[in-house]
């Protein structure tokens, strides 16, 4: 048992504890700042912990540490980093100053980093529910918020029946093929000349309890309502660590020990794909409120990545892996800029209290049209080389329909974006926002950066995408 390969785990659970103790034990002053700069600093800690630990398999095969397993797990402590940072500057007025915030955040991610390194269905289990019912927690967190609790008890009640339909699909797989570590389903699998049908549902019933966890469609139906009704900082981090983790534990799942039944599941794949690109696209047309409008706009982007996964090839892993990390750093820095819709204290959410936006504050205009290009792809951004690596790896595998509906959802998902930068800078100006604090600045101006220049980083981040998808296949 070689525990030092879940030191970062270990390092970031006991931080956590420590963290909730000091809280706890504050009387005088609202601790929430403190424990938020605590929680950023463990944060920052467990991802240099994670460049550094060592691979292998450990715990009697049920933790596994590769590259996979820390490319996942940076992003997702860079998606909960962002996300506290966000949440700092306007606490009190989306009434989510208290300690407990910070410290759900982090066990969240805990929960994400051991997804990305499960090598057991259980361990995979575990860590969705850890992620999960923290999760379900922050998004009712301004309790006095009536939408802020519809959207916790939503979230709660249909995360609940995906939990159920992925623990039945654990259910059947570990009955037909007698073991859930990865290793053991792989050579289980492997030595079956027909697989039995009760093994093919199993796998079913995990993809559709992983899919909710995606807000793929037609596992989408949370979506909206979650992502308007919670505190932004929280829709923001929901959009970003939890999906990468289900991300990996998809790619680890199938990838892994049924990589070799692609001709079964890659046509589920597909559907779910093309279905989700397509409904994303169009039903975000109509949106007036721009936080349901990034909610369906999610659902597309994990349209996108999932042709990555149905072509099924270290190529197309290695797209949707930089697919996820263009996603993550565009979809913060539009989350920031909506954060910062403030006036008089009061949040604005409505597409059209952005109008004017280029007049009354140029530079936040500047950025959400960054992020609104690279959503739709616009090159040089960061969002064109995340597509055309997925649309790369379908047309190499002959998924030349899907590549062709990829692009046509594109296309039509480019109005709604360049709706958004036009209402910015060529509507009757409104009332100017409150000018937003340093930190949610520093984000978007961070982001920006990131989304213009990702060419520049796009060489190592591929070359970091290749060594993982190449992990998945030892």
């Amino acid at each position: 048992m070689n525990w030092t390969l879940a030191l970062p785990e270990i390092v970031l659970a006991i931080s956590g504890l420590a963290i909730l103790v000091f809280g706890v034990v504050q009387k005088k002053e609202n601790p929430f700042f403190s424990c938020s700069m605590l929680a950023m600093a463990a944060f920052f800690v467990t991802g240099v912990l994670v460049l550094f630990t060592p691979d292998g398999v450990g715990y009697n095969r049920i933790f596994v540490n590769d590259d996979f397993a820390r490319f996942m797990k940076i992003l997702s402590l860079c998606g909960a980093f962002l996300a506290t940072m966000m949440t700092v500057g306007y606490a009190r007025e989306m009434e989510v100053a208290k300690f407990e915030f910070p410290v759900l955040i982090l066990f969240s991610t805990l929960g994400t980093m051991m997804m990305a390194s499960s090598g057991n269905l259980m361990t995979l289990f575990v860590g969705l529910e850890l992620s999960s019912l923290a999760i379900y927690i922050l998004c009712a967190f301004a309790r006095d918020q009536v939408r802020a609790a519809e959207a916790g008890l939503k979230y709660f009640v249909l995360g609940s029946l995906a939990s159920g339909l992925l623990l039945y699909g654990i259910a059947l797989v570990y009955g037909f093929a007698g073991t859930l570590e990865y290793g053991g389903l792989q050579t289980a699998v492997a030595g079956t000349a027909a697989l039995p049908t009760g093994l093919m549902i199993g796998i079913v019933f995990m993809l559709v309890g992983l899919s909710f966890k995606l807000s793929a469609v037609p596992f989408h139906m949370w979506t909206p309502d979650v992502y308007q009704g919670s505190p932004s900082s929280v829709t923001a981090y929901m959009a970003g660590a939890p999906k990468i983790a289900a991300f990996a534990v998809l790619l680890r799942v199938m990838i892994g020990p049924f990589g070799h039944m692609t001709d079964q599941w890659r046509l589920l794949i597909e559907l779910v794909s093309i279905a989700s690109m397509l409904f994303g696209s169009i039903a975000a047309i109509a949106q007036t409120d721009i936080k349901r409008l990034m909610a369906y706009s999610s659902i597309g982007h994990m349209g996108y990545a999932m042709m990555g996964m149905a072509a099924a090839t270290p190529e197309g892993t290695r797209g949707t892996l930089i697919y996820l990390v263009t996603y993550l750093f565009m979809n913060v820095g539009a989350f920031a800029g909506i954060v910062a819709m403030r006036r008089k204290g009061f949040a604005m959410t409505r597409i059209s209290d952005l109008a004017g936006l280029g007049k009354t504050a140029p530079g936040m205009a500047a950025a959400m049209a960054i992020f609104m290009f690279s959503m739709a792809g616009a090159p040089p951004l960061a969002g064109f080389f995340g597509k055309l690596m997925v649309f790369y790896a379908a047309i190499n595998a002959h998924l030349y329909v899907l590549a062709a509906i990829g692009v046509l959802s594109s296309i039509i998902g480019a109005y709604y974006y360049v709706r958004i930068v036009k209402v910015m800078f060529f509507d009757t100006a409104e009332a100017a926002f409150d000018r937003p604090p340093v930190s949610l600045s520093f984000i978007s101006v961070g982001m920006g950066l990131v989304t213009c220049l990702f060419v520049v980083a796009f060489g190592p981040v591929s070359t970091a995408a290749q060594a993982a998808a190449q992990a998945l296949l030892r």
